[in-house]
């Protein structure tokens, strides 16, 4: 049973972020808010927990699309090969913001991900989730909960997803309602930006 853990965002409570990172350190899968949808995720370096959440997507985890989410762009290096001047420029001009970039991937990237030549990167401006990142200390993998119903695409209610997930997770933030529509995907991987999926980034960067 999941607990129900409420967070502001104007200002989380240092006590619940650790309460929360805790779990993310013990291989739990935690549901929490973003500046998008509402999104699942885990602790980037714990395998078990990074197949559960596959499982629970559908998907075999090395095909697997997650995004990286990092607390800002200083760890970028970790696990994204050396980017030009004008690609860096990009980034620091839309994030935090409601983006994932594709970038090449480096020989970093966890063992799961290592076929990989690309990685989704995502430094959302949600103090909730910058702040687990920071108590992690490391990124956290990130993949949108989709909702089953055709027409409302994203559950908005966090309460609706605690009863939908409660089972399934072990953590899930109310950190009150949240978006329904996506990030905007950009490919940065060849010479020129390509738009994969529009979504609530203005595309104007």
């Amino acid at each position: 049973m999941a607990q129900f853990i409420k967070i502001y965002e104007e200002n989380p409570n240092p006590k619940d972020i650790k309460k929360v990172v805790d779990v993310l350190k013990k291989g739990g899968l935690v549901i929490y808010p973003s500046d998008t949808v509402y999104a699942l995720g885990c602790d980037i370096t714990n395998n078990r927990a990074l197949e559960k959440v596959a499982q629970l997507k559908g998907v075999k985890l090395e095909k697997a699309n997650f995004s990286f989410v990092c607390e800002d762009l200083s760890n970028l290096s970790d696990y994204v090969k050396q980017i030009d001047s004008a690609t860096f420029k990009l980034l620091k001009r839309a994030l935090p913001g409601p983006y994932t970039f594709i970038l090449p991937g480096n020989n970093n990237l966890p063992t799961v991900f290592k076929k990989k030549k690309e990685v989704g990167i995502r430094v959302p401006d949600n103090s909730i989730l910058r702040a687990l990142v920071n108590g992690l200390g490391n990124p956290i993998i990130s993949t949108s909960i989709k909702d089953e119903d055709e027409v409302i695409e994203y559950t908005t209610d966090p309460e609706l997803i605690f009863e939908k997930w409660e089972k399934l997770v072990d953590v899930v933030i109310d950190g009150g309602y949240g978006g329904n529509v996506a990030s905007t995907v950009i490919d940065l991987t060849g010479a020129e930006p390509v738009l994969i999926r529009e979504g609530k980034g203005s595309l104007e960067i």
